[in-house]
C-alpha cells in the first residue's frame, strides 16, 4: 500500500496538495471486511488527517451502529473516496471529486483487500460510478431500493447534517433502512 500511496503523492493531478504537504486521506487496512466510499475528505478531515472526523462522521457511525474505536481501529473499515483531497468549496457546499480520480486509483486499492464483502455507497458520486447509473440516477430512488444492490453494494444519502430535510421529507429511510444497515453491518463484524 505504501508503493500506491507513494504514486498517488507523485502525481501530476495531485502536485499541489502534495507540495503543500497533504497526504491523500483514505485507509485500506488488508483486513478490512467493509469499504465505504464517499465523495470527497472534507476540510476539517483534510486538515487534522482523520477521516470522517466531523459531525458526517459522528452520524455516519450512528446508522452503522459502530462506535469510533470500532470505526477506527478494528481494521475491518477500508475508506475509498472518489477522491482523497479536499476538492474546495462551492457556492452551495464541497466542490465534486475530480474527475478520474476514482478510475485511477481504486481498482489498484482493492486489488490489495481480498476480504471486503459490502462497499457502501455515500452519495450520488459514488453511487454513479460504482453502479454504472445515469446522471439522471436519482439518489433517493436508489436509496429506497437498496436492497436491489445487494449483497455487493449498499447506497446510503450523505449523513451530513444538511441532509436533516431529506430525512424528514423519506421517514422510510430511518424506520426501515437503517435498521437493515447495522443488522448487515453487525453481521459482517461478528463474523
Amino acid at each position: 500500500m505504501q508503493e500506491i500511496i507513494k504514486q498517488i503523492m507523485e502525481d501530476p493531478q495531485n502536485a499541489l496538495f502534495t507540495s503543500k504537504g497533504i497526504r491523500p486521506l483514505f485507509t485500506a487496512p488488508k483486513t478490512a471486511r467493509i469499504n465505504i466510499v464517499g465523495q470527497a475528505p472534507g476540510i476539517r478531515a483534510q486538515e487534522s488527517g482523520l477521516y470522517w472526523n466531523d459531525p458526517s462522521g459522528d452520524n455516519l457511525r450512528a446508522w452503522l451502529g459502530v462506535d469510533r474505536e470500532t470505526f477506527y481501529q478494528s481494521g475491518y473499515f477500508a475508506v475509498i473516496p472518489m477522491d482523497f483531497y479536499f476538492p474546495g468549496s462551492g457556492p452551495s457546499g464541497d466542490l465534486p471529486p475530480r474527475k478520474g480520480f476514482a478510475e485511477k486509483w481504486h481498482g489498484k486499492i482493492l486489488e490489495q483487500l481480498p476480504d471486503i464483502e459490502l462497499t457502501i455507497l455515500i452519495g450520488n458520486y459514488a453511487q454513479r460510478y460504482y453502479l454504472h447509473q445515469k446522471s439522471s440516477a436519482k439518489l433517493t430512488e436508489t436509496v429506497r431500493h437498496f436492497k436491489d444492490y445487494l449483497p455487493q453494494y449498499l447506497p446510503l444519502v450523505h449523513p451530513s447534517p444538511r441532509n436533516n430535510i431529506w430525512q424528514k421529507k423519506n421517514p422510510w429511510f430511518k424506520e426501515e433502512v437503517l435498521p437493515e444497515v447495522q443488522e448487515l453491518v453487525k453481521k459482517i463484524l461478528d463474523k
